[in-house]
C-alpha cells in the first residue's frame, strides 16, 4: 500500500512537471538578444542626452553600464552584441568629428576603443561566470527542494509503515501473551490433573489393593493354623513373606504417588518421611534442614515443593553419582526458599544450555512450571563439584503451626 502511494505521488509530480513545461531555449535566446539590442540603443540615447554635460571626453560611460547589464542578465552572446553596437554607435556619434567613422587621432581613438573592448570582455567574462554560478545555485536549490520533498514524502511513508508495523507487533504481542497465558493455564490444569490422578491412584492402592492383600494374609494365616505337610507349610510361609513384601512395596508406591502425611500434618513431616525412605533405599545420605517454625503452606505450594524435592533427589540417585545430598527449607515473612544440593559430577554443559533456554527434560520443565505458576523463580547451578537447584516463592504471612492448631 505504501509503495503504491509512493508511485502515485511520483506520477503526480511528473504530471505537474508535464503540465507546466519550461519555456523553449529558442524563445529565451531571442528575448535576450532583443533586450541586449534595446540596452545598447538606450545606452547610446543616454550618452546623447549627457553630451552637453560630458562632452566628447570618455564617451564610453553609458556603454559600460549597458555591457554590465547585458553580461549579468542576457548572457555572453547578447552582451557581445551590446558591446559591438555600443562601440559602433559611440564611434559614429560621439568621437570627433561626430556622425562619421573618420579617424582623426588614430592613437587616441584606437587606444580608447581597445580599452573599451578589453574591459567589456572582462565584464562579460565576470558576468557569465556570475550568471552560471547563479544558474547552478538555482538548479541546486530546485534539486534540494525536490530532494527534501521526496525525503519528506519518504519520511511520511516510513512513519506510516512504522506505525502499521508497531500496531501489528502490538497485536501479535497481545496474541502471543494470550497464547502463553493459555498454555500456562493448560499446564497448570495438567499438573493439577496429574496430582489428582496420583492422589486417586494412591488411595486406590491403599484402600483396594491393600485390603485385598490383607484378606490374602488372613487366609494364609488360617491355612497355616491347620496341620500341613512340611512342604505345604514351607510354601505357605514363603507366600506369607511374599504377600508382606508386596504390601510393603504397594504402601511405598502409594506414599510416593501422594504421601498421606502431606495432607494430614504438612510438608515438613512429609519431607522427613520421604528423605528417610529415600536414604534407606538409595544408600545416599541426605541431610534435611528446616529453618525455624515452618508452619503450613497453601496446598498447591506444599505439593510443588514436595514434587521438586522428589524430582531432584531422583536425579541425584540416577545421574550425579553422589553419595550425599542436602535439602534446605527456609521461610520468612515474605517468601519460602527450597534448595537441593549434591556433590556429584554435575550437569553436562549441553544440558545446562538447554536448561537455561527453558528446555531440557520433563522433570525440570515440570518443576519450572510449578514454581512459575506460584509466582516464584527457579535457579540451577552446576559444575564439577555438584549441582544446586534453588526455588524461591512468595508466601502469605506465617500460618499457625500444626501443633498449636491441634491444641487450639
Amino acid at each position: 500500500m505504501a509503495l503504491q502511494t509512493s508511485s502515485t505521488r511520483e506520477q503526480e509530480w511528473d504530471g505537474m512537471q508535464a503540465k507546466d513545461p519550461a519555456p523553449s531555449k529558442e524563445g529565451i535566446g531571442f528575448g535576450r538578444y532583443g533586450v541586449a539590442i534595446l540596452t545598447a540603443i538606450l545606452a547610446l540615447l543616454l550618452r546623447g542626452l549627457f553630451l552637453p554635460i560630458l562632452g566628447s571626453n570618455d564617451p564610453y560611460h553609458t556603454a559600460w553600464a549597458a555591457v554590465v547589464f547585458a553580461a549579468w542578465y542576457c548572457g555572453v552572446g547578447p552582451a557581445i552584441v551590446t558591446t559591438l553596437m555600443s562601440a559602433i554607435g559611440v564611434w559614429y556619434w560621439f568621437i570627433p568629428p561626430g556622425h562619421s567613422f573618420v579617424v582623426t587621432d588614430a592613437k587616441v581613438q584606437f587606444t580608447g576603443m581597445a580599452g573599451y573592448l578589453a574591459l567589456s570582455a572582462f565584464i562579460i567574462a565576470l558576468g557569465e561566470a556570475n550568471r552560471r554560478s547563479k544558474e547552478r545555485s538555482e538548479i541546486e536549490i530546485r534539486e534540494r527542494i525536490q530532494t527534501e520533498q521526496r525525503l519528506r514524502a519518504r519520511e511520511r511513508e516510513l512513519e506510516a509503515l512504522h506505525s502499521a508495523l508497531a500496531d501489528r507487533v502490538e497485536e501479535k504481542t497481545i496474541e502471543l501473551n494470550g497464547a502463553i497465558a493459555g498454555l500456562r493455564q493448560l499446564s497448570a490444569r495438567l499438573l493439577q490433573a496429574q496430582d489428582d490422578e496420583r492422589r486417586r491412584l494412591a488411595r486406590e492402592l491403599h484402600d483396594s489393593v491393600g485390603q485385598l492383600l490383607a484378606a490374602i494374609t488372613m487366609n494364609i494365616q488360617t491355612v497355616r493354623s491347620t496341620p500341613l505337610e512340611p512342604a505345604a507349610a514351607s510354601a505357605m510361609a514363603e507366600n506369607a513373606k511374599l504377600v508382606e513384601q508386596i504390601s510393603s512395596e504397594i504402601r511405598t508406591m502409594s506414599h510416593l504417588l501422594h504421601p498421606p502425611l502431606l495432607d494430614e500434618v504438612g510438608l515438613a513431616s512429609a519431607l522427613r518421611w520421604y528423605i528417610d525412605e529415600f536414604s534407606s533405599r538409595s544408600k545416599i545420605a541426605v541431610n534435611l534442614q528446616i529453618g525455624g517454625d515452618f508452619g503450613r503452606l497453601p496446598n498447591d505450594m506444599e505439593i510443588a515443593i514436595f514434587r521438586m524435592v522428589q524430582e531432584c533427589l531422583t536425579n541425584v540417585h540416577r545421574h550425579s553419582a553422589s553419595d550425599s545430598g542436602e535439602v534446605r527449607l527456609l521461610r520468612d515473612a515474605e517468601r519460602v526458599s527450597i534448595e537441593i544440593k549434591d556433590r556429584g559430577k554435575g550437569i553436562p554443559l549441553e544440558k545446562q544450555r538447554a536448561l537455561s533456554m527453558q528446555q531440557g527434560g520433563v522433570g525440570f520443565r515440570g518443576m519450572r512450571e510449578r514454581v512459575q505458576q506460584l509466582g516464584g523463580r527457579l535457579e540451577i547451578r552446576s559444575d564439577e563439584g555438584g549441582t544446586i537447584v534453588k526455588a524461591t516463592m512468595p508466601v502469605a504471612p506465617l500460618a499457625v503451626p500444626v501443633a498449636d492448631r491441634e491444641v487450639a
